[in-house]
């Protein structure tokens, strides 16, 4: 027997990808070796002071029901670690005080903490039974090498979620705007691709404003590097507030910035599109701000803005064409310069 449970173990540890799918295994090997009537698997909120039932197997008589939440002070496992009595045969004389054990007519137990490495208490794996049974030496080995596997399956598990949040964390970073928080050039990019893609599907254009603001330099070198960061910072949460769910919105350096979106179909046509963009980034980016001491009124940005039709433009393409849109309308500007208000 304990041979066909080392195979079974080791095959169950080679193909389960869960934790859920590795310990609802290990219940069903361990009823077999300790031929109790219910196995489970629990965990403990000291915080809370609860315990929860995680997985449970229950073949016979006793049920134990899975996803039941305890105090954790009434139960059958605190006592059990309490009074350092792990396995008892008579447990409405031992545990006499333990209502829970009385309501689901406990009369075995066995059970053994389950401890991660850093001497945390993550849970208790138990066997129960109505009936009296011997725990034998190899059940308790058994019980032992579970808890074990669980534990380091647990670690495992935590050390995944964190390589992955870390991972997240990583390309999100990548792909943001360290000063204004907006996405990247290079976010920009992937998204526009997006969302060529998206106006294909829908039959629809893409509408593209490639954004410069003018007197950007006269603003350092005026009145600092913090002051003009600052504007930077106020330009881009200007733009992210006008924007819509499906709408780009980022910095691609400098002080350049961009905004994209799908055509409306409600609009009579192109230049109604357009010019509704338009009016509205200046509207959004002219005004006045105030950048710690620094207050100035701010006469707008040059603007680049074009509608693609996305199967005749690649979203590259595009942007080069906005780019050039937007140098055409700051070489006809009649040039005003911010206005200083002290």
């Amino acid at each position: 027997m304990s041979d066909i449970i080392l195979a079974r173990v080791s095959e169950t540890l080679s193909t389960e990808q869960s934790l859920e799918g590795l310990v609802r295994q290990l219940l069903e090997m361990l009823e077999i070796v300790t031929d109790m009537e219910s196995t489970y698997l629990t965990k403990i909120d000291i915080n809370a002071r609860l315990q929860h039932i995680l997985y449970a197997r229950n073949s016979k008589q006793m049920q134990i029901p899975e996803g039941l939440s305890v105090p954790w002070g009434d139960t059958l496992c605190k006592r059990a670690i309490d009074s350092d009595c792990f396995y008892s045969d008579n447990v409405p004389e031992r545990f006499a005080d333990c209502d829970a054990a009385k309501a689901l007519g406990i009369t075995t137990y066995v059970s053994i903490p389950v401890h991660l490495t850093d001497g945390s208490l993550y849970g208790t794996l138990c066997s129960t039974s109505t009936l009296k049974q011997p725990l034998s030496e190899r059940g308790e080995q058994v019980l032992q090498l579970f808890a074990g596997l669980i534990a380091q399956y647990i670690e495992k598990e935590s050390l995944l979620r964190q390589l992955r949040e870390a991972n997240a964390a990583l390309i999100a970073y990548s792909y943001t705007d360290a000063l204004t928080g907006l996405p990247n050039r290079r976010a920009i990019f992937e998204n526009l691709t997006t969302l060529f893609s998206l106006a294909r599907h829908l039959n629809r254009n893409a509408i593209i404003a490639y954004i410069d603001l003018d007197n950007f330099k006269l603003i350092n070198d005026r009145f600092g590097h913090e002051a003009g960061d600052r504007f930077l910072v106020e330009v881009g949460r200007r733009l992210n507030e006008g924007r819509d769910e499906d709408d780009i919105v980022g910095r691609l350096g400098g002080d350049e910035f961009l905004v994209a979106c799908l055509s409306n179909d409600s609009e009579s046509g192109e230049q109604t599109s357009l010019t509704v963009l338009k009016r509205q980034l200046s509207a959004q980016i002219a005004g006045e701000y105030w950048l710690g001491d620094v207050h100035l009124v701010y006469p707008g940005a040059s603007l680049g803005v074009i509608e693609v039709d996305p199967a005749k433009l690649d979203a590259d393409s595009a942007l080069r064409t906005a780019d050039a849109v937007m140098y055409s309308d700051k070489k006809g500007k009649r040039k005003t310069p911010f206005l200083n208000i002290d």
